[in-house]
């Protein structure tokens, strides 16, 4: 299993490597990772979410790891949905979610269609984790009008699909044009990565 670091979770491949990898970092995730690169993802999804229009509850936190998003979000109506049960150990224990759900985003979801009125996600559409595929699921799961806010690699957008699946999707008439908002992912610029950009992906769900 490669030790866990960046480099080494955008190399990642299958769900259960996904799964091993993730249960080896869980419990210094959030010192090695988020407070050492200064992670400012779920600072800024929060943001934007929070300066949308509209209720947008409950909330789903998409591929939420330790909490970090929902720590940002403290406050709102907001579930977890993770692929690593440790990961959502120590979410578990920052209190801030209602409920926390194990789950593949490659594969159907065991949550009732139009549940939540928001959905969220920080690091999950990225190198190594999980493509466009994950989309109609979502779609059906999210209520009317629903907001999703989530960020995504800005190259991953096209090699993961995202950029074509969402054209589609508002060709359609499932969602709305996407916006999308740029912003550096680490207040600490130094290191391997440490001028890496993404983008925040923010659209509703038509009616």
């Amino acid at each position: 299993m490669p030790k866990p670091d960046l480099d080494s979770a955008y190399a990642l491949g299958d769900a259960e490597e996904t799964k091993e990898f993730y249960a080896d970092w869980a419990e210094t995730y959030d010192e090695s990772f988020a407070e050492a690169r200064g992670y400012a993802s779920p600072r800024e999804v929060a943001r934007v979410f929070r300066a949308a229009e509209g209720d947008n509850a409950p909330v789903l936190d998409i591929g939420a790891g330790t909490g970090l998003l929902g720590e940002a979000l403290q406050g709102t109506v907001i579930d977890a949905l993770d692929l690593s049960p440790e990961m959502l150990e120590i979410a578990r224990g920052k209190g801030v979610y209602r409920n926390l759900m194990t789950g593949d985003l490659t594969g159907p979801l065991d949550i009732p269609s139009e549940s939540y009125g928001g959905l969220v996600s920080t690091g999950t559409f990225t190198h190594g984790h999980v493509g466009a595929v994950c989309l109609p699921e979502l779609w059906r799961i999210a209520k009317p009008d629903a907001l999703f806010v989530c960020t995504v690699i800005a190259d991953v957008l096209d090699s993961a699909g995202f950029g074509s699946a969402l054209a589609q999707m508002v060709a359609r008439g499932q969602i709305t044009p996407v916006a999308f908002h740029e912003f550096d992912i680490y207040d600490k610029p130094g290191g391997d990565h440490g001028t890496d950009r993404a983008l925040i992906m923010q659209f509703r769900k038509y009616g």
